[in-house]
């Protein structure tokens, strides 16, 4: 049901029969009508609907514009009465509270007065909603230019903090020029905004606008059967791990398919006893915040209002009262407990609609989510059951082998009968036995998903016992080793989640999102860390393939390419750039492909054997709720959920590089294709892309993979837009060329502007800068510290990603998304709209956006440089194109130049230490352990005496041990470390980047050297960093001094040493240690060693936070300066009213002080002194008020750091509220 239409119908009366029409169809509680074209003395009625309308003449008399409102019978309504010039008419309805609708219309040819738009929002009861024909062009709401009524909008809906509710649909029809427009809008205050949906009609109905329809959003409990989950908060994880109990008996019987089904039986018949289960349907009151304490409260409520009803006594009242502000706090306690859990925990891959999800959920809204009806054979399907086999018929459709070509289908039969042996008798230490290390380490990385069709979970196999899991690991080593793939582990489960803007009733628009054994998973775990570690370390996939890659991202591919076209237009050359689609590449993967790669890379043994019988005859079902289609087979594709499918699906589309000609570049990020060739001639270009393209067409007909012509794009860079585009062709088809393209989420234009990049990321930002103003007027979610985290991760990281790149574009450009930076840091401070914006960046202690850029590319290009195999590092060293690019300042020089010109003279010269990603192999246990000589003792609670007692009775103990202490330290303008043993030290003094993490591991590798050097055999390293043993203890860590450090200990082992690692606290007067602290601060002899790119990038945050502070010590005359001169984070504990008001106060500029700066009039002065009126007027100035200063502040003479600094005076709000300007600021 539509809850509010609104139409612009270009005449009431003619049009009488489709506003009837849109009634039967949808039922609106309000239609809003514009152009009604009616006079005062015209009578119109709709039955059971009343009207309320404004009708306008022009000069001549005749009707022109007009607006009304149908509001149904059956909603309780009231008019309420507008003193405005505008078009505009409003009524307040009750939905589930009352709600203002009011409908707005604004001639294109008449101005406006931004006066009349503010008073007009005055007037309305809050919350409300204004829709209507607006006429005004802006891309925040679609459009693809602005106009002047567009910017005024856009500062109105800015003015008032309102949110767009548009979707970016067009909702205007321009007949003569046959164009869409989006001129209809939807406004509401934040409050509404997570209520309503907003849909466009898809009939003009005689009319040249669409009808917008205002959905609103269903609140209250589903009554479709759901599964039952397990509660694991609930859960008695002991009686679980004893129940759960898993013996050798079990796992080894004889056929492994029954030990499986055993081992997965008991589990979950302990977890069946040990954890609750949820019921089939959803609770009524499905608030996630809502707790115990919530429903212990609430029934206190009651249960006072029940006496008080059956007994109005004056005792009983107030005990109600008391119960009910209990119950009422105990809610807004959850509410702000569960949203600052939630916002904790998120980061840049949460998306606007997840965030969106949330914010509903919080306010106890979940939106419908069952299939209503599928369409198929042109007939509608209803009926669940028979919806799921729908489902599971579309999606066996896509990964079936009838899709194939004849021509392939004859090389595949062809190639299949050639039987691949990958049986042998050499050992290779790849095959070796599942070891209990790589087990517990998989498990130690597992995010937690829902289970398959056995019903087993990550969290059941994380909380079983050790004995428990060494059988599991005996039941894996027979997998491994007998060749046997259990047949439960086949089937899957697939949950069908429609695709965004798709026809919901087509059934090959819905994402298939498969549900697989977490049993099989962690196998699978175990077996793709070897896969992908021989793959690394032998150099099997190609160094152009960034996808799923250690150290690698898009953002190499998206760098890769725009130094292509920088260099090109530096040469005046052409560059032609071909962007591939490989249609349904997961669903048609060739399996026999997979293993065919595999055999020639040269694999034998248990691995290949394990991911052949992986990949055979794979089996789904849908399950939508409790209901579930028949088991249908998934014949090709790798298998969707499974850990191992990426990983085989690289391997599988890895060759398809090798048939790309040296001349032309190439990039691959997973399944995204893209090659260019760049030169002065046109004609050679277009020969050498034609061979690529050629070659890549004959290599996926004989792989099984299908290259989509239609979506294959084609661009041609070149400044000058005369020059024609290169004629290539796909399989016979022409190639498209596009004047831009969006590859892997940065637009690229073939002037290579970014202008189309930056007004899409624009558009998309603002619209989600509704979140935060939502966020900002509720009572749970309006903290300042989770307002910043949300917009850093959900706006920021959209502006993050790619600024590497996009950053290269003009600063005219850049500056249109510092827009959206300032708009969301003041929504995020509350602060007033004039603020000074260096104030803005100081206060919420967030950098300007070009700042940033600045740091994630100096970041980025030491990353680079840390990986000494990654294609782009020889292109950033290579300085060929530098003289010729100084010697063309209107060239933008490439990434390497740019990164060099804006590098600090303090990190020319930095040499990064260089990463293994291969690393150590997974199969080998790769930490070292250490003893902690005090147990339970800690430094913070226990004696000094004591810790040095019980150290020399460890030292009794350990007397053979020669000691060999390491330490150290950091300081303003020295780094240095040292060892000490045997009356020896020896001490170094580090780079000043190095952190004192390095320099402690540092230490220990020089003191390894020492006991290598002199032979010792038997000794202990100590060390005071209980985090530097933690990281040789944990087997991912990815610093190279570890490894380092790992490898030489190794070494050392080998020769017969015995070597020992412990902790000793610091500074309690260990003789050993103090000296190697001393000597660490003292070091003079500096040891030049490469830096890790940690340490670089910690360097590079500081450099840029100096920049800012610098920039930041200019700002003499800025308010906030004189309260907070050094820029740092300050944490506020205040509710959002005080919050807002402290952060006006510090940065000087609130509504009582600067009201006057919006519309034009002069400064206000003080009613007593008759001085300007300002902050520091009103705190410490004003003698009108010394009485109050005194009685608040004790005394009458202070600066404004004493009331507004980092912890701000406590009486500081009683003291504005006494003055009665609390209310004014």
């Amino acid at each position: 049901m539509a809850c509010v239409v609104s139409w612009n119908c270009r005449g009431f009366r003619s049009k009488v029969c489709h506003i009837k029409d849109l009634i039967y169809e949808v039922h609106p509680v309000c239609i809003a009508l514009q152009e009604t074209y009616l006079k005062p003395a015209d009578i119109s009625k709709i039955k059971r609907y009343s009207l309320v309308r404004k009708d306008n003449e022009n000069e001549s008399g005749r009707a022109s514009g007009g607006v009304a409102l149908l509001v149904s019978h059956d909603t309780p309504s009231s008019v309420i009465t507008l003193h405005t010039n505008l078009q505009a008419v409003a009524v307040r309805v009750m939905f589930s509270n009352l709600v203002t609708i009011c409908t707005v219309y604004l001639p294109p040819s008449t101005s406006v007065d931004e006066r009349d738009l503010n008073r007009l929002v005055e007037e309305l009861p809050t919350p409300f909603i204004i829709i209507g024909d607006f006429n005004g062009h802006s891309p925040l709401w679609g459009s693809k230019n602005t106009n002047l009524r567009g910017r005024q909008i856009e500062e109105f809906v800015n003015t008032h903090s309102l949110c767009l509710l548009n979707n970016g649909e067009d909702t205007y029809f321009h007949q003569r020029s046959r164009t869409f427009h989006s001129l209809d809008l939807a406004l509401c205050t934040p409050s509404l905004a997570p209520y309503f949906n907003f849909r466009v009609g898809v009939d003009l109905r005689d009319s040249d606008h669409f009808p917008i329809f205002l959905d609103r959003v269903n609140v209250g409990s589903n009554d479709a059967p759901r599964p039952t989950r397990y509660l694991f908060h609930r859960a008695d994880w002991t009686n679980f791990a004893l129940r759960a109990l898993i013996t050798r008996d079990m796992v080894e019987g004889e056929n492994l398919n029954e030990v499986v089904n055993l081992v997965t039986k008991t589990i979950i018949s302990a977890a069946d006893d040990s954890i609750p289960k949820s019921g089939l349907s959803f609770p009524k009151n499905r608030k996630p915040w809502w707790n115990k304490y919530c429903t212990d409260t609430n029934r206190d409520q009651r249960r006072a209002w029940n006496v008080f009803r059956r007994h109005p006594t004056s005792a009983n009242q107030i005990a109600f009262q008391r119960a009910k502000s209990i119950a009422r706090w105990a809610r807004r306690k959850s509410e702000r407990g569960y949203w600052i859990k939630f916002v904790s925990g998120i980061n840049s891959s949460v998306t606007a609609k997840d965030m969106w999800d949330n914010v509903r959920r919080a306010c106890g809204i979940y939106p419908e989510k069952r299939i209503s009806c599928l369409r198929t054979n042109g007939q509608e399907v209803r009926n669940i059951s028979e919806m799921v086999d729908v489902l599971a018929e579309a999606f066996a459709s896509i990964c079936s082998a009838s899709n194939y070509t004849e021509p392939f289908l004859t090389h595949k039969n062809r190639m299949e009968r050639i039987k691949l042996r990958f049986q042998t008798t050499k050992h290779l230490s790849y095959n070796s036995d599942l070891t209990i290390f790589e087990l517990h380490t998989a498990l130690s990385v597992i995010k937690h998903t829902s289970p398959g069709p056995d019903e087993v979970t990550y969290s059941m196999l994380q909380h079983l016992s050790e004995h428990s899991l060494l059988n599991i690991l005996y039941m894996f080593n027979r997998i491994w080793k007998e060749h046997v793939f259990p047949d439960c582990w086949k089937h899957a489960f697939i949950i069908p989640i429609p695709k965004p803007g798709k026809d919901p009733q087509d059934p090959l628009n819905y994402r298939p999102i498969a549900l697989t054994s977490c049993m099989c998973k962690l196998f699978e775990r175990i077996v793709n860390v070897r896969l992908v570690h021989i793959l690394e370390k032998n150099e099997y996939i190609s160094p152009f393939q960034s996808g799923f890659r250690k150290s690698r991202s898009t953002i190499d591919n998206l760098i890769s390419l725009e130094t292509d076209i920088r260099v090109a237009f530096l040469k005046r050359n052409h560059l032609v750039s071909i962007f591939f689609d490989i249609y349904k590449a997961y669903d048609r993967t060739w399996r026999y492909g997979i293993m065919k790669n595999l055999y020639d890379l040269g694999f034998r043994g248990h691995l290949p054997i394990f991911v052949q019988n992986f990949l055979k005859q794979r089996f789904f079902r849908v399950r939508l709720g409790n209901t579930f289609s028949n088991i249908f087979c998934q014949e090709e594709g790798v298998p969707q959920g499974c850990v191992l499918s990426v990983t085989l699906f690289v391997l599988a589309i890895n060759p398809i590089l090798s048939v790309i000609p040296q001349t032309v570049q190439k990039n691959l990020y997973v399944d995204d294709l893209h090659i260019s060739c760049y030169a002065r001639n046109m004609q050679l270009i277009e020969r050498q892309l034609q061979t690529a393209i050629n070659n890549i067409v004959e290599w996926s007909n004989k792989s099984g993979f299908t290259i989509s012509a239609q979506k294959t794009i084609g661009i041609h860079f070149c400044k000058r837009p005369l020059h024609p585009d290169p004629e290539l062709f796909l399989s016979g088809v022409p190639i498209r060329f596009q004047d831009n393209y969006k590859f892997l989420g940065i637009v690229f234009d073939k002037r290579l502007t970014f202008l189309p990049h930056i007004a899409s990321l624009r558009k998309r930002c603002l619209r989600s800068l509704n979140i935060l103003r939502t966020l900002s007027n509720t009572s749970w979610g309006a903290d300042r510290s989770c307002l910043l985290r949300v917009y850093r991760s959900i706006i920021r990281s959209m502006i993050d990603y790619g600024s590497v790149v996009y950053g290269s574009a003009r600063p005219s450009y850049l500056k249109r998304l510092d827009y959206v930076h300032h708009q969301a840091l003041r929504l995020c401070l509350g602060a007033f709209r004039t603020s000074p914006i260096p104030s803005l960046y100081a206060e919420a202690f967030e950098p300007s956006l070009s700042s940033r850029r600045d740091k994630l590319s100096l970041s980025y290009y030491f990353r680079i440089l840390s990986n000494d195999k990654h294609p782009l590092r020889g292109t950033l060293l290579n300085g060929n194109n530098n003289r010729l690019f100084n010697a063309r300042p209107s060239c933008i020089p490439h990434f390497g130049l740019r990164m060099r010109n804006i590098l600090p003279d303090t990190f020319h010269g930095v040499k990064v230490h260089t990463t293994d990603f291969c690393g150590h192999p997974p199969w080998m246990e790769n930490s070292i352990s250490y003893i902690n000589p005090f147990g339970n003792f800690t430094k913070s609670d226990s004696n000094n005496s004591v810790l040095i007692s019980l150290f020399n009775k460890h030292r009794q103990f350990y007397q053979s041990y020669q000691p060999v202490f390491t330490d150290g330290s950091k300081s303003l303008n020295h780094v240095g470390c040292a060892f000490f043993t045997n009356g020896h030290i020896i001490s170094y003094k580090l780079h000043s980047f190095t952190s004192v993490f390095s320099s402690e591991i540092t230490a220990v590798y020089f003191a390894l050297k020492y006991i290598d050097e002199h032979e010792i055999r038997k000794s202990i390293l100590y060390t005071d960093s209980m985090s530097l043993l933690e990281s040789l203890r944990s087997s991912s860590t990815r610093n190279p001094l570890i490894k380092e450090v790992k490898d030489f200990y190794r070494h050392l082992l080998s020769k017969g040493a015995r070597i020992l690692f412990s902790w000793v606290p610091s500074h309690v007067g260990i003789t050993g240690n103090e000296l190697a602290d001393k000597s660490a601060k003292s070091a003079t002899e500096f040891l030049t060693r490469p830096i890790v790119y940690a340490d670089v990038r910690s360097a590079v945050n500081q450099w840029c936070h100096c920049q800012w502070q610098e920039k930041w010590n200019m700002e003499t005359n800025n308010k906030l300066h004189v309260i907070k001169p050094v820029l740092s984070y300050w944490v506020t504990k205040l509710n959002r009213r005080c919050d807002v008001v402290l952060t006006r106060l510090r940065i000087g500029h609130t509504r009582l002080t600067h009201k006057y700066l919006l519309f034009a009039e002069s400064p206000p002065t003080c009613s007593h002194c008759g001085d300007i009126l300002t902050v520091k007027h009103i705190l410490t100035d004003c003698v009108a008020v010394d009485r109050h200063r005194l009685r608040y502040f004790c005394s009458s003479s202070f600066d404004l750091s004493f009331l507004l600094g980092q912890i701000p005076h406590f009486n500081l709000f009683m003291y504005l509220k006494d003055i009665g300007v609390f209310h004014d600021i």
